[in-house]
């Protein structure tokens, strides 16, 4: 009979061996199941090579150059669905970063480099206010109405208003046409 106790032990020693090999070797090459992109000041990664275990997709890291390990990086869960999993950092500062995704059953699903440029970042100014108004909404999401749909919506408010006056004025004298 044969135990597989040692085995099981060496698992995790060397795939850290082999994180740390491929990081000192230098910019990692993309990794057969992420795709990382930098837009602005996010950088986001998508994966579909993870399974759920308990709950969990797994975990993403962003490590900028300084940084050798897993642990050292800005670390987010990923979320998703079994068909797309997927993670993103806002605010993120120009310079080289490495993306590692490591899958909720500990299977690194890849390690990618991605640049983030100064000129990428949208340059907002700081005296910057909607032309017509904020909409909020789910997610704070904002939208920009025109003068028509404005006019059309005024009115509409303005009729409701009206007909509500006259069906209560109505109710309160039942009696008289």
């Amino acid at each position: 009979m044969h135990s597989t106790q040692p085995l099981l032990r060496s698992v995790p020693v060397v795939a850290a061996a082999a994180l740390a090999l491929g990081l000192a070797a230098g910019p990692a090459a993309a990794g057969p199941g992420i795709a990382v992109k930098a837009i602005g000041t996010t950088v986001s990664v998508t994966t579909s090579a993870c399974t759920q275990v308990d709950g969990g997709w797994g975990t993403a890291s962003l490590l900028s150059s300084g940084q050798t390990s897993f642990a050292q990086g800005r670390r987010i869960a990923l979320a998703g669905t079994t068909v797309s999993q997927s993670a993103a950092w806002q605010s993120v500062p120009p310079g080289t970063y490495t993306v590692i995704v490591v899958c909720a059953n500990n299977i690194t699903a890849g390690t990618q480099s991605v640049t983030v440029s100064a000129a990428s970042a949208p340059a907002v100014p700081a005296t910057s206010a909607p032309s017509r108004g904020v909409a909020g909404g789910l997610g704070g999401a904002a939208r920009d109405y025109g003068p028509l749909t404005l006019a059309v919506g005024g009115t509409l408010v303005g009729l409701a208003l009206i007909a509500t006056g006259w069906v209560l004025r109505r109710r309160s004298r039942p009696y008289q046409l």
